[in-house]
């Protein structure tokens, strides 16, 4: 029930923030939306939503982990760019496994997107219970799964452990 009612206040902050509304009606309809997305998704949104009252993830969300996450788009584009224009194509393309120390399902989802949105980089499996991703890579430099990790992950994972596992801000 507390993650319903988590995801219902969510989604019409949301709703508030995108309709730039302030009248009745808009007001209603969004609590009906609410309502709605709350009554259907509301067990799948937030398994965990004790976590959601430290100020700090919210912190190390919106000033440490989105400025790092564009910076790295942006470089990888760059990277990428640059490795179209060469004619020589200086491309190693190869599937690697990594390991992150992340086990919540929020935490790896988010790794796993963020590996994703930078170019060059993609992620293909991951094996939650042992917090293995399979990426695959458009410049392999090492197969071994530690160098791996720290080349791919090793940017965002320390982040996304103070973001969303509970241990580490409590």
């Amino acid at each position: 029930m507390k993650s319903r009612i988590v995801l219902f206040i969510v989604s019409l902050i949301v709703w508030s923030a995108l309709s730039w509304a302030v009248d009745w009606q808009h007001l209603v309809i969004g609590v009906l939306v609410s309502v709605l997305v709350a009554a259907a998704a509301g067990d799948l949104f937030v398994r965990r939503p004790h976590l959601l009252r430290h100020p700090a993830r919210y912190f190390y969300f919106l000033f440490a982990y989105l400025p790092l996450l564009l910076w790295e788009i942006v470089r990888a584009n760059l990277d990428v760019a640059m490795r179209v224009l060469n004619p020589a194509l200086p491309i190693r393309p190869g599937i690697v496994k990594i390991r992150s120390k992340l086990r919540s399902e929020t935490g790896l989802t988010f790794l796993a997107n963020s590996i994703t949105l930078t170019p060059g980089t993609m992620t293909v499996d991951v094996d939650a219970e042992s917090g293995t991703l399979y990426i695959h890579w458009i410049a392999v430099r090492s197969t071994d799964p530690e160098e791996a990790t720290k080349a791919i992950a090793g940017r965002f994972e320390p982040l996304l452990l103070k973001i969303f596992e509970e241990d580490v801000v409590e």
